[in-house]
């Protein structure tokens, strides 16, 4: 076995809507143990609803920029260097409610939710070039995912 390189231009891109994706584990090469992709969220209203996942957890590293973290009704806004633990079962979400992109390494353990971000590239947008969220919501159902609500 030989270690695996992806560059910084490789890699799959993935996503749908104005929040880019770029798929550089997808599983293959850790035996779907760890999946790893890279995020680029721009200003704006884009975010995909709080879920809560019961198969994978997250951590997220951010790498650019800031990022505001929702847990319920709870926020936090986090700047490049910040990490982000997402323990299964907790609800979260994130936006960037900022003047500039922001971007995030993720890591899902198990790989189950990299297909997740293909699927979104198949999602039909609004004439603003967002998804909708219940198209979201379906897709995330699909991977042991459920959309929640805040109490607010």
């Amino acid at each position: 076995m030989s270690i695996v390189v992806v560059g910084p231009e490789d890699g799959e891109q993935a996503g749908g809507g104005p929040i880019r994706c770029r798929i550089i584990e997808d599983g293959s090469h850790t035996e779907h143990r760890l999946g790893l992709i890279e995020v680029v969220v721009p200003p704006g209203p884009a975010m995909p609803p709080q879920h809560i996942h019961r198969k994978f957890e997250e951590v997220f590293i951010v790498t650019r920029g800031r990022l505001r973290f929702t847990s319920g009704d709870e926020s936090v806004d986090v700047a490049a260097g910040s990490c982000v633990t997402v323990p299964l079962g907790t609800a979260h979400t994130f936006s960037n409610p900022f003047d500039e992109p922001a971007t995030f390494i993720n890591t899902l353990t198990p790989d189950l939710y990299v297909e997740y971000f293909r699927d979104l590239g198949r999602l039909p947008v609004d004439e603003r070039g967002l998804l909708s969220p219940a198209d979201i919501g379906r897709t995330m159902a699909r991977y042991h995912t459920e959309v929640v609500r805040s109490a607010t």
